[in-house]
């Protein structure tokens, strides 16, 4: 459903943009939209590195005069060191950065038309911070909304999963910080000391995949940060909020978890990496700004708007539906619990049957997992898991009684080398001939022996047709020499047989009668997860191996019907995505060396293209990404990394360009990493920079 454009509002407002002082005398570049009214109103805001005069603008302006219009003063923050903004860049979520919050939220409080209450909200890296600076606890911050946001900076964000590297997002996102971060000021913005900003903001960068992989167990570099490390740090009420399809929405379940109910509210609905009222997909869309302003207009200004009589977790629970890499609408329904972990859920144990199976999956496996960031592009999502499930050892497990405990799935094909086979059982969990409704976390337990230190154990579930087609559901992985804790490096004894625990992501899913319940178990996940060099897989014994979900069971006490108001924005800014010339290039491409034996996987991420801005701004931005493995070889992994970004003004005859490169490949004891900064100035090359680096393997 798309947004509905508002031009009307309680207030009139207006905007300007400012430069708020820090006590080291830097500057940071803000707008602020205000409502016009003499008397003072609560500050909402948004602190990001992304840029407020040109990347994130169009999305700014849905929003900010919107909250403005009702009655807040609304802030979007440049970062120090990013945008328009004085200083010198640093790692993300670094002390400076935090400390640079605080310093907002009190130079806001204390302005003559601010009640001296601020609330602060962001997606993504404005949810993060918004989190820690909660954490930290300043005094006038008394609310947040923080949305695709995680609380654990080491096994829930864009750098490791489950002890393993994330290579598909790990140096892809490093790639493009590295090219984001070389972007010059705007001299419109940032006068004419533009030039001199830059070349210092340059000569400063040190691309971040060099900390991140010097980092690999969750160490105290990690635990800056993460809120998870003291929970009761957050004295701010938290509106937390998360999509299905989103990495980090096992944050939500956490927070609600763990704060004072009293002052935490959760949300998750189908959405990928995106505020839920932009219509993108997958939907539906919800009136998320209206949402947002019962959450400020209670905690902000003390009206009775009935959002803290909410159930403390409200989830859209997907239907069945035929895999697909994009869905305009998924169909579902809204659900709420009082309480998490809710007492409508039960654990139900799902055992696996049958002989033990060698796991050796071929490196390539993990081609159909899809994006990591879903943001709504149609290749986004994981197309039909067969493939995926022919590489794998597959448990299936009918969904046709009305078993109230452990249930089996037995064997019935073997799986050895390229893992080939499935294996099937009985059973199920839910109503007689009903449905199967979870919601949470599932986790598998495996029984494995393993001939080698090291090893990777990856879990997908699926939702299986009649037809044979296989929908993710949902899936989970395990570094096994991180088995015993996310801090350590336990080489696994070579020879012996251990059985291991772990946690798939949080999800919401009803399988339907005749559908199966499949558990697809590999030892590969390229290029989610970086390959071990020594990997040779492992055997798996179903017996002490199982499977267990959380089935949710309806409460007609607390199941009462949830809706939402639909969506609603501001009147958009104007940008215009002017048609060229170049043929469009595909989102995701597999290309398959067959004599070789050699995979590649092409993804373009499509953040945005060419536009135009209504103040002349040509803002133009290209990006391709590279997954090369040979199925056969994990020391051949390799990626790459690949933007150019021109930002022109005609009328200023400014014309800055950045192109960068970024790559890493592995032998077995080190990672070796090239990146390349070329920064243009018109027609002059004002920097050029490369960086190479070996950085040992120890756990990654």
């Amino acid at each position: 459903m798309p947004p509905t454009i508002r031009t009307a509002f309680p207030y009139e407002t207006t905007h300007e943009d400012v430069r708020i002082p820090l006590p080291d005398g830097a500057h940071l570049y803000a707008r602020i939209w205000r409502p016009v009214t003499d008397e003072p109103v609560p500050a909402l805001l948004e602190y990001l590195p992304y840029r407020l005069s040109d990347w994130t603008a169009p999305r700014d302006w849905q929003r900010h005069p919107w909250y403005a219009g009702h009655g807040y003063a609304s802030v979007r923050v440049d970062v120090r060191g990013h945008g328009n903004s004085e200083g010198l860049p640093g790692d993300e979520y670094d002390a400076t950065e935090l400390a640079d919050g605080v310093a907002v939220i009190n130079w806001l409080a204390e302005q003559p038309w601010c009640t001296g209450k601020v609330g602060m909200f962001g997606i993504s890296w404005g949810g993060f911070n918004s989190l820690q600076l909660a954490a930290l606890a300043p005094e006038p911050l008394k609310a947040i909304v923080t949305v695709c946001s995680a609380d654990d900076r080491y096994d829930n964000d864009v750098h490791y999963t489950g002890g393993s590297v994330l290579a598909v997002d790990m140096h892809a996102w490093a790639a493009t910080m590295l090219a984001f971060v070389s972007r010059p000021p705007d001299p419109v913005f940032a006068g004419e000391d533009w030039r001199e900003m830059w070349l210092k903001r340059l000569e400063s960068v040190d691309p971040f995949i060099h900390t991140w992989l010097d980092h690999q167990t969750r160490d105290a570099y990690w635990k800056h940060g993460s809120v998870c490390e003291d929970y009761g740090a957050i004295q701010a009420a938290v509106l937390a909020v998360g999509g299905w399809h989103d990495p980090y929405r096992d944050t939500v379940l956490r927070l609600v978890e763990h704060l004072d109910p009293g002052k935490v509210r959760g949300l998750i609905g189908p959405w990928s990496h995106q505020y839920p009222d932009r219509g993108l997909p997958p939907g539906p869309a919800i009136g998320f700004l209206q949402e947002t302003l019962r959450w400020w207009d209670h905690h902000l200004k003390g009206a009775d708007t009935d959002v803290m009589d909410e159930p403390l977790l409200r989830s859209w629970i997907s239907a069945s539906h035929p895999p697909a890499t994009v869905y305009p609408e998924l169909p579902g329904r809204w659900v709420g619990d009082t309480a998490w972990p809710s007492p409508n859920i039960t654990t139900v144990p799902y055992a696996f049957r049958g002989e033990p199976v060698l796991v050796d999956s071929p490196h390539h496996t993990g081609l159909d997992a899809g994006r990591y960031f879903p943001f709504g592009n149609d290749a986004d999502l994981p197309p039909d898991q067969r493939d995926e499930d022919a590489k794998s050892a597959c448990f299936d497990f009918p969904v046709t009684s009305g078993v109230a405990g452990e249930v089996a799935g037995g064997v019935t094909g073997g799986v050895t080398g390229g893992v080939t086979g499935a294996m099937a059982g009985e059973g199920g969990a839910g109503h007689a001939d009903g449905p199967i409704e979870i919601l949470g976390r599932p986790r598998v337990r495996l029984r494995l022996r393993m001939d080698v230190p090291a090893g990777q154990a990856i879990a997908r579930l699926c939702d299986v047709a009649p037809d044979g087609s296989s929908t993710l559901v949902t899936r989970g992985v395990l570094n096994l020499s991180a088995r015993n804790g996310r801090d350590l490096n336990d080489p696994w004894p070579e020879g012996t047989t251990e059985d291991v625990t772990f946690e798939l992501n949080g999800i919401g899913h009803t399988f339907p009668p005749g559908h199966r319940i499949r558990v697809a178990v590999s030892s590969a996940y390229w290029p989610w997860v970086w390959p071990q060099g020594d990997s040779a897989g492992f055997t798996l014994d179903p017996a002490g191996s199982s499977l267990e979900l959380p089935v949710r069971t309806a409460d007609d006490d607390t199941d009462r019907p949830i809706s939402f108001e639909p969506p609603e924005q501001s009147e958009p800014m104007g940008v215009v995505f002017p048609a060229t010339l170049d043929e469009p290039r595909p989102e995701r491409v597999v290309i398959r060396d067959v004599a070789q034996g050699t995979w590649r996987l092409e993804v373009d991420p499509r953040y945005g293209g060419t536009r135009v801005y209504p103040d002349g701004l040509e803002f133009t931005e290209d990006a391709l990404e590279t997954y090369t493995i040979q199925e056969s070889d994990p020391l051949s992994a390799r990626t790459r990394s690949d933007w150019t970004i021109r930002l022109h003004r005609p009328e200023l005859a400014w014309d800055a360009r950045i192109e960068t490169r970024s790559e890493i490949s592995c032998d077995a004891d080190s990672f070796f990493t090239t990146n390349e900064v070329i920064c243009h100035d018109g027609e002059e090359v004002v920097f050029h920079r490369t960086w190479e680096k070996r950085i040992p393997r120890t756990a990654g």
